[in-house]
């Protein structure tokens, strides 16, 4: 198993943490997780790309235990903390993942920050234009929250415990307010898109309209899966991550991908 190692990051006033796994040179992969949530429903990914590239996943202010802000930070101000971070790492340019919530950050700063992006991986993409109430979104989480396995959930629960009600409700209103399939066609780097097939939160119409409002994008199915395809399907959305970087990635920062 590749080292990782841990390290909080003060940015501004905002406290950010990493988990990092070096791996060959060349290809960077930056994790980002959904609302409510940590690094930790990203560790089967984070672990099933360790060893094919350098892997950081990143806890954002206010969620995995980090000290909340004292002010509100929107889509944009997160974008920008999360640029601000990986410019004090060095990383450059990454391979920029995220799941559900963590689309809409990812996108905004490869929108922002187009230095930073080599490409952009988007796991369940939220929110669907149809369905952008709070109870509408309930809803669907709720069916989500039937059809995924018990441990997902566990883990899912624990961290929206540890987020708590009034940080996770600031962000709901931007994520529900956050456009991303008009800011997307900012986007210059190529872009999948993936879902699980039974995901009720991400449907296969609203990933469809995401992919064809990026300027160059790719949609990828994983059979039976729902919202948090990550974490219970870790290899599978690996695999599928590692073959569209194969493809559409220069050979010179791909190293150790195709491996």
């Amino acid at each position: 198993m590749t080292p990782e190692t841990q390290q909080t990051h003060r940015i501004g006033s905002l406290d950010f943490r990493t988990v990092t796994s070096s791996g060959p040179r060349g290809t960077t992969f930056v994790l980002v997780h959904g609302i409510g949530m940590s690094h930790r429903y990203l560790a089967r990914l984070h672990r099933s790309l360790a060893g094919r590239g350098r892997v950081i996943s990143v806890d954002l202010p206010g969620f995995g235990g980090l000290p909340k802000p004292g002010h509100d930070v929107d889509i944009g101000g997160m974008a920008d903390g999360l640029g601000a971070l990986l410019d004090a790492i060095g990383t450059g340019a990454v391979v920029l993942v995220g799941q559900s919530m963590g689309t809409q950050w990812v996108v905004e700063l490869a929108a922002r920050r187009p230095d930073l992006a080599r490409a952009v991986v988007l796991i369940g993409p939220v929110a669907d234009e149809r369905r952008r109430t709070v109870l509408q979104q309930a809803a669907l989480l709720t069916l989500d929250t039937v059809r995924e396995p018990p441990g997902a959930n566990a883990l899912v629960f624990a961290d929206y415990l540890r987020c708590g009600p009034f940080w996770y409700l600031a962000q709901l209103r931007h994520m529900l307010g956050y456009r991303i399939e008009d800011r997307i066609v900012q986007i210059q780097v190529p872009v999948l898109v993936m879902r699980g097939s039974r995901d009720p939160i991400a449907s296969r119409n609203w990933c469809r309209h995401v992919r064809a409002a990026a300027r160059s994008a790719e949609l990828v199915e994983i059979p039976g899966r729902v919202h948090n395809a990550q974490h219970t399907a870790a290899g599978a959305v690996a695999s599928a991550i590692r073959h569209f970087c194969s493809v559409q990635l220069p050979s010179s920062v791909r190293e150790g991908i195709d491996g």
